[in-house]
């Protein structure tokens, strides 16, 4: 059907769009794809390890790694909302996707990445918490109140993602529907559309550079006092292991609001597809994939938990 010209959800509803996704010949689709499942994989089973080995082991029932455990679970659905359409559209023919099924991805894509900005920032908190003012940390971070910080970063999630599907696919698609990427984004769609796409371009660069350099200044904001209170303490080995610790923590941060800028803070964002593409699968794939492995390899009680589950598991 052809797309409707006044951008009405319900008549472009039954559009198709499809998913250009990445060039090259057979052999270059192939490589791509053993690449992107291996990436999946890795991301699939270090973050059902994660949320696992921290669910199972008592030590590890605390704010830190409550924070973690949702982090994981973010990033796995994270993820799994792009790589599995991804990995099919390789080998199609058509590599089409539905207007409903493209608002579908987009909506839980930003919702989930929004909600993985927050619990960063959540996670600095606790940080500046247990380590600045550990006499208030038990009290300030019951878990009543780690829940509550989760939820608010769910809900600030969702209403960016609202705000950004709504605005995006009100707009009018008629000048193609080729979208130029791997999965349904922002940018490339408003390169298709053919109405007036300044409010979008403002929502995107406002709401999303606010939001990525307000939460990067809070984090460098407590990481300052984290890193004052730290050159004060006189023992060694407390200084290893937060420096360890925070250390995990800052380059997650530093990798993934990075990227993110790169893609969706910057004027020159939309103009530059081929550079986003690459982008988005640093953000999409490599990140969530190097999360588990970053807090589990820099983290010696995440290691001793996953040790202690394995040979649990073996004297079963």
């Amino acid at each position: 059907m052809p797309p409707h010209r006044n951008g009405n959800l319900s008549m472009a509803y039954f559009q198709d769009f499809v998913l250009e996704g990445f060039g090259g010949g057979l052999d270059t689709q192939a490589l791509l794809f053993a690449v992107f499942l291996a990436l999946y994989m890795v991301t699939v089973l270090g973050n059902i390890l994660m949320i696992i080995v921290i669910t199972l082991d008592a030590r590890l029932h605390s704010p830190m790694y409550f924070f973690l455990k949702n982090l994981s679970f973010v990033d796995l659905c994270y993820s799994s909302v792009i790589a599995p359409n991804a990995l099919a559209n390789f080998f199609s023919s058509s590599k089409v996707i539905t207007f409903a099924g493209c608002a579908t991805q987009f909506f839980f894509f930003s919702l989930l990445a929004t909600t993985e900005s927050f619990l960063l920032g959540v996670m600095a908190y606790d940080r500046f918490m247990a380590i600045c003012n550990p006499l208030r940390y038990p009290i300030t971070m019951c878990q009543s109140a780690c829940t509550r910080l989760v939820l608010g970063a769910y809900c600030g999630g969702c209403f960016n993602s609202v705000v950004q599907t709504s605005f995006t696919f009100h707009l009018p698609f008629c000048s193609s529907n080729r979208i130029n990427h791997f999965f349904c984004d922002v940018p490339p769609l408003l390169q298709i559309a053919c109405g007036n796409t300044a409010i979008n371009e403002l929502l995107m660069f406002g709401i999303c550079g606010f939001m990525i350099v307000g939460l990067a200044f809070v984090i460098l904001i407590s990481y300052g006092y984290i890193i004052a209170t730290i050159l004060r303490m006189r023992s060694g080995a407390g200084r290893r292991k937060i420096f360890s610790t925070c250390g995990s923590h800052m380059t997650v941060v530093t990798l993934f609001f990075g990227t993110l800028f790169v893609m969706y803070a910057q004027p020159g964002a939309i103009e530059s597809m081929e550079q986003g593409k690459v982008v988005s699968v640093f953000y999409t794939l490599v990140i969530p994939m190097l999360n588990p492995l970053i807090y589990s390899l820099r983290n010696k009680d995440v290691k001793e938990a996953v040790r202690r589950l394995g040979q649990k598991h073996m004297t079963m």
